[in-house]
């Protein structure tokens, strides 16, 4: 296997072979044959995972045409917004502004949702709503009582069901991004409350496959999250496999080419999911401490200025 040559290339394996070679889109498509939901995990905003999803999209679909595409790139209270312009009663900047699609929509999602279009296949808006989310986030999971009886309609039934070791991994990446003192309770309860707003998020998309298996039977799911939600078959997936053991779900997972390697450990990566693509890494965002950190804090405090009520 060769490194990428370029961010739109990626290398794809079965970390469960002895050896190195690669997959092409078809071959893989064929492996997931069986399938009933194949997850597709992404780096955001990374042209190589939206290439080979759309690749991906397109293989799985000549194989099997009845099939439904989930994201969560549309949140599920935004699914009429969707489904109008998937009938064509809206164009495609309408459905932009009235979903409130993600600003790399037309450079990263629109071949995925222009195929379902053109093939007439259902696009399941799959992710909690981002204003409920980011209140549980803020204020905690008690926030949930307080929703409408419509609002509570577009988040999951059980909102926060958890495996213990998806809340491990949570805790390594963000509490360590975050910092802080061990003891200092505010920050235990802050890392408690984002942690109950991805569990929010996941089990939300895992529901909406759910209920898309039971509205289009039969039919092979192709669903799209950020890596997280979905590596080491953690998070969504986990969630999704609780609520319905005998589903095949098949995890394909992005992993950067190490810098300044000829070839990378496969090992350190055989969990991440039932195949890996090998991706060039992104560009580094921030090269100061100090402007980072500060984009962080506006970020944030952006967020903390919208209301819950």
């Amino acid at each position: 296997m060769k490194a990428p040559l370029n961010q739109y290339q990626a290398q794809i394996v079965d970390p469960k072979s002895d050896t190195l070679n690669t997959l092409t889109v078809e071959q893989l498509a064929r492996r997931l044959a069986d399938a009933d939901v194949v997850v597709v995990g992404e780096y955001h905003g990374h042209h190589a995972s939206h290439l080979l999803q759309a690749q991906l999209q397109l293989a799985l679909f000549q194989q099997q045409p009845q099939q439904i595409l989930s994201m969560e790139q549309f949140e599920t209270h935004q699914q009429d917004a969707l489904n109008q312009y998937l009938a064509g009663s809206s164009g495609e900047s309408e459905m932009i502004e009235d979903t409130g699609a993600w600003d790399n929509y037309r450079a990263s999602y629109r071949p995925l949702v222009e195929f379902a279009l053109s093939h007439q296949l259902p696009v399941i808006a799959a992710n909690a709503p981002g204003a409920i989310v980011r209140c549980v986030g803020r204020e905690g999971p008690h926030i949930i009582d307080d929703l409408s009886q419509a609002q509570r309609q577009t988040i999951a039934q059980q909102p926060f069901l958890d495996t213990p070791a998806y809340r491990q991994r949570f805790d390594d990446a963000i509490g360590a991004s975050h910092g802080g003192d061990d003891d200092d309770g505010a920050m235990k309860q802050r890392l408690d409350n984002s942690y109950k707003a991805q569990l929010l998020r996941d089990n939300t998309m895992a529901e909406r496959i759910l209920q898309a298996r039971r509205d289009y039977p039969g039919q092979q799911i192709l669903h799209i999250n950020g890596i997280f939600h979905s590596e080491q078959r953690q998070g969504a997936v986990a969630l999704l496999h609780a609520r319905a053991p005998e589903l095949n779900i098949k995890v394909i997972s992005p992993v950067f080419w190490p810098e300044d390697e000829a070839m990378p450990e496969l090992s350190d990566h055989r969990t991440n999911g039932d195949f890996l693509y090998f991706l060039q890494p992104l560009p580094d965002a921030y090269k100061s401490d100090d402007r980072r950190n500060r984009a962080m804090r506006e970020r944030f405090s952006q967020a903390e200025q919208q209301p819950c009520n």
